[in-house]
């Protein structure tokens, strides 16, 4: 009798099932993939694009003295690499590092941007190499145009991607963190002294998208000055006015260069450093970062990985400062942290946050990642329970949607270790089994914005529950790309009171009494999209034959004797 009595509970209310955490469907998927190390530490990186428009999100790994890797989604959970067929074969000469995915040309087709730190056969004595640049050509394969960008003279020992539009033209900008200019000695001997003995810090390249054929490198221009041993940064909107902001995160900032933030001052072409005025100026081991307004107030925050350990940074709006809350939110454990994603993983209404941690290599002291479980807004670690306790080398790590089934699943880029020991240290994909409750995804396209809408605000209202969600424009988590698709759980709420989409610019639109377990797409309302196309133009035509009829008419009025 008891035993029905607690079956009937549970049935009438299925938040109260326990969750089944994540399946590791490594191999189901057909993914074979581990990052190996040019010496030690340094990638790798995955992002999420869907590279050939079929609805389904696929994946691009780089592989550092591997292959990279372009992992086709099949429809069916399952992958098919087909890295050769795209013609990516550059690729292949190149150490790389850090990859983001943008439509940089507009149209239609997504494109990638990669890291190099050197190349592959015949090393350069000083570890570093130009970036690279692929075209989507919407036909399966992509095209190098690294030259053509104006990106291939650049050459540095690059890390992080991060895309955003600073200057709200509609064409994807990129930030490229930079680690050395110049190191003679080996990755793997890294340490604070050859570090700080080095003292080699690097300039971060600002690229400017002009129309969609080259960047045009603009740091100078823009009043960046400043340098670092960089894992690159993260545009953001984080004062709420519109326009993108940065955050570069950079290592052994308590003895070289702090963490900084930038504030851009659109429609002036200028970014200012108020790191210090917002107590951001963190001193730390900054590997990567995570975006959420944790607290629903409005403001975005930011979790920073670290060695040792990570920052928790909340925003205070009202005294413009950011403060770390780790300790007191339950996320403050030593460990090596790297990459970080916020999502609502079991769909319960409210953030939950993963970690993806590993030791330096070739120390390879196992470490398992973290899952941190919100619980009425304060975390608790239950990555074994959930089956994330992986003590792999982790690095870069994304959430999307594998099988286009509404939850939102996993990839943990690992090290293969210099040294031959120790625990299994592979990429792994993790399927979510752990929802309970609805949800909402959304799809944003721009027009007047990029097409990806990065840096858009999402914000949802369904009772009591308010979600405030930024699109992600890159090296969120470490040197990856989460999904631009926005995940938004509910909990047993059956509607959406309403949707309000917030443009970069400030454009808003907003949709009423939504109902949930759905994927919205949503395009951006502009009075004439950005293109050149006859409509356009006839338009315009009729609107100044319009007006000039008016004038001929009304004449001797408009222009009495």
């Amino acid at each position: 009798m008891y035993r029905l009595i607690c079956i009937a509970i549970l049935c009438l209310n299925p938040l109260l099932l326990k969750s089944q955490g994540f399946v590791d469907h490594t191999q189901a998927a057909g993914v074979d993939h581990f990052f190996e190390v040019y010496e030690g530490m340094f990638g790798g990186g995955v992002a999420v694009l869907d590279y050939n428009n079929d609805g389904y999100e696929d994946l691009y790994l780089t592989g550092g003295m591997q292959e990279d890797q372009l992992l086709e989604n099949l429809k069916d959970g399952t992958f098919k690499n087909v890295f050769h067929q795209a013609n990516l074969k550059v690729a292949l000469g190149f150490v790389t590092q850090g990859v983001a995915t943008a439509d940089f040309n507009r149209d239609g087709w997504m494109d990638l941007f990669i890291t190099t730190i050197t190349t592959k056969g015949s090393k350069k004595t000083i570890p570093r190499a130009q970036n690279l640049i692929f075209i989507n050509q919407g036909d399966g394969s992509f095209l190098e145009k690294s030259k053509s960008f104006g990106i291939s003279e650049n050459e540095s020992f690059s890390t992080g991607i991060a895309i955003g539009d600073f200057n709200l033209d509609g064409y994807p900008d990129v930030y490229v963190g930079n680690y050395f200019t110049d190191y003679d000695g080996g990755l793997k001997e890294i340490s604070d002294a050859t570090i700080v003995n080095a003292g080699k810090t690097a300039k971060g390249y600002l690229y400017e998208n002009k129309g969609g054929e080259k960047f045009v490198e603009v740091s100078k221009k823009y009043k960046l000055d400043h340098r670092g041993f960089s894992f690159g940064g993260i545009f953001t909107d984080f004062d709420n006015d519109h326009d993108l902001d940065l955050i570069v995160n950079n290592d052994f900032g308590y003895k070289a260069k702090p963490n900084y933030l930038l504030e851009n001052r659109y429609p002036k072409k200028e970014f200012r450093y108020v790191e210090k005025d917002y107590q951001m100026d963190l001193r730390i081991n900054a590997m990567g970062g995570a975006t959420a307004d944790i607290n629903a107030d409005g403001y975005l925050d930011y979790f920073i990985t670290n060695i040792r350990f990570n920052r928790f940074m909340i925003q205070q709006p009202e005294e413009k400062i950011f403060e770390d809350q780790a300790e007191a939110l339950g996320t403050q454990f030593f460990t090596i942290s790297w990459g970080a994603n916020f999502n609502d993983f079991d769909q319960d209404g409210d953030m939950d946050l993963f970690v993806s941690n590993g030791d330096l290599n070739p120390n390879c002291v196992p470490m398992y990642n973290f899952y941190f479980e919100n619980n009425q807004g304060r975390y608790t670690e239950e990555s074994s329970k959930m089956g994330l306790k992986d003590y792999g080398i982790g690095r870069g790590s994304v959430v999307f949607d594998l099988e286009n089934d509404g939850d939102m699943d996993l990839l943990v880029v690992s090290q293969k270790p210099i040294r031959p020991y120790g625990p299994p240290s592979i990429t792994r994909l993790y399927k979510n089994e752990a929802t309970v409750g609805n949800y909402l995804q959304v799809k944003l396209k721009g027009n007047a914005s990029t097409l990806s809408a990065f840096g858009a605000r999402i914000q949802v209202y369904s009772d009591s529950l308010y979600i405030n969600h930024e699109i992600d424009g890159g090296n969120t988590s470490h040197i990856s790309h989460n999904s631009r698709i926005a995940h938004f759980g509910l909990g047993e709420r059956e509607k959406i009171d309403s949707l309000k989409v917030t443009w970069p610019g400030g454009v808003n639109q907003t949709l009423y009494q939504l109902v949930p377990n759905q994927r919205l797409e949503i395009e951006e309302l502009t009075p004439f999209k950005k293109t050149s196309d006859w409509s356009y133009k006839w338009v315009l035509g009729s609107l100044l034959l319009s007006l000039l009829f008016l004038f001929l008419k009304y004449r001797k009025i408009l222009l009495p004797n």
